[in-house]
């Protein structure tokens, strides 16, 4: 009878562990993890080219648009939606003119990238990140993740893209 009592109360605990230890995994409000990515994917900087950004009015802003070797296959595939494992990058810099290459032009038509702003990233995995149509968010400054406030603008922004499974570029072989 000891034994079983002994053992009762063991489950017992166990399973008020696993139910006090579970949503810690949620925030204190009891929201699901936020769908940004915290850290920079690793190799980045090797990855091939999807295509140019240019942005204008305030950001004022040129990228190039990477990814990783799941991305450059269903771009070349044309698969949507993207597979779990695309891992998309947009390396931002400010678009400035080239003087020098404007005085070989003789007049002011060159631009090009100067002082980087940014770093932003798209991962794609959809039970991670289910809630945000399965793309995790991230933008690095200066090697840093930015504050959560500061992306909560990604998803509802891609959202429109939803014919392109949340994915604006597009390649350009």
């Amino acid at each position: 009878m000891r034994r079983f009592t002994f053992s009762l109360v063991a489950v017992a605990i166990i399973v008020g562990l696993v139910t006090i230890v579970a949503p810690a995994r949620s925030h204190a409000d009891g929201q699901a993890t936020a769908p940004y990515v915290t850290e920079i994917p690793h190799g980045y900087r090797d990855w091939r080219w999807i295509s140019s950004a240019h942005e204008a009015g305030n950001l004022n802003s040129l990228g190039a648009v990477l990814g990783n070797n799941i991305a450059i296959d269903a771009y070349r595939e044309k698969k949507l939606p993207f597979p779990d494992g695309t891992i998309i990058a947009a390396l931002h810099y400010r678009n400035v003119p080239s003087d020098e290459n404007n005085k070989a032009f003789g007049q002011a038509q060159s631009f090009v990238p100067g002082p980087a702003t940014n770093i932003q990233f798209m991962v794609k995995d959809s039970t991670k990140y289910a809630a945000t149509g399965g793309w995790g968010f991230a933008t690095f400054v200066d090697g840093k993740a930015a504050e959560p406030a500061s992306m909560k603008s990604c998803f509802p922004c891609h959202e429109k893209a939803s014919a392109t499974d949340l994915v604006f570029t597009r390649y350009a072989p």
